[in-house]
């Protein structure tokens, strides 16, 4: 093998290695120079404040004087966008309350979802049927509390909170102290009664047909028989 065949493969990996380098020279050729820009430039300001004993790492000094730069401009960035957005979003917010027949629709949008989100939401721990307004007339409902308090104490039965939302706006409704025996839990989700709700039963959640024995005639004169 010729010796011109030996230079021409050094080349070849001396370039190979060059490609590969380039990147992270240019990248660290750029970090060192907004160090010594950034950092620099507030160095020379504060050194006077800087015994002189420390003022000789001036490598660490541009590096700390850039990183409080840094977070400094992080922290205005953030600050405006939370100050401004909120300032923004109330004035829109307002704009489309004032437009006649949109700002209701949007109260009443924004009504159903603070109550249903969140911590509003996590009251209604289940999705119950009852017998509403009168015997024979049935219900979506949620739970909201296994406890009667007072009430099942004043009454001697084993009451449970149920709230019934109205339809279409569920941000309205009726709170019912219920005997447990006369409240049906379903398997449905949270979710889903609320979409069930909300669309005016148009939206049926889907139930497996597996169990065809949950949907036979309640007994009289609850919905369930009284547990034990």
């Amino acid at each position: 093998m010729s010796e011109n065949s030996h230079f021409a493969r050094l080349r070849t990996a001396f370039f190979t290695g060059l490609v590969l380098l380039s990147p992270l020279a240019v990248t660290l050729i750029a970090f060192v120079w907004l160090v010594s820009q950034v950092g620099g430039s507030f160095r020379n300001l504060l050194f006077t404040w800087i015994p002189d004993s420390w003022q000789h790492f001036t490598l660490l000094w541009d590096l700390l004087f850039t990183a409080i730069v840094v977070l400094l401009i992080t922290a205005l960035g953030i600050l405006s966008r939370w100050v401004l957005g909120r300032y923004f979003g109330g004035v829109a917010e307002r704009f489309i309350q004032g437009i006649p027949g949109i700002g209701s629709l949007y109260n009443m949008v924004k009504q159903i979802v603070q109550t249903f989100s969140g911590e509003h939401r996590a009251a209604f721990s289940k999705v119950v049927l009852i017998e509403f307004p009168r015997a024979g007339c049935y219900a979506i409902a949620f739970l909201t509390n296994h406890s009667g308090g007072e009430a099942s104490a004043r009454t001697g039965e084993d009451l449970v909170s149920v709230f019934v939302p109205t339809t279409p706006n569920p941000t309205g409704g009726y709170l019912l102290l219920l005997p447990r025996a006369r409240v049906v839990e379903l398997d449905m989700s949270v979710r889903d009664g609320m979409k069930f709700i909300i669309s005016g039963g148009s939206v049926l959640p889907p139930w497996p047909a597996a169990t065809p024995a949950a949907v036979t005639s309640p007994p009289t004169p609850g919905l369930a028989a009284p547990r034990a």
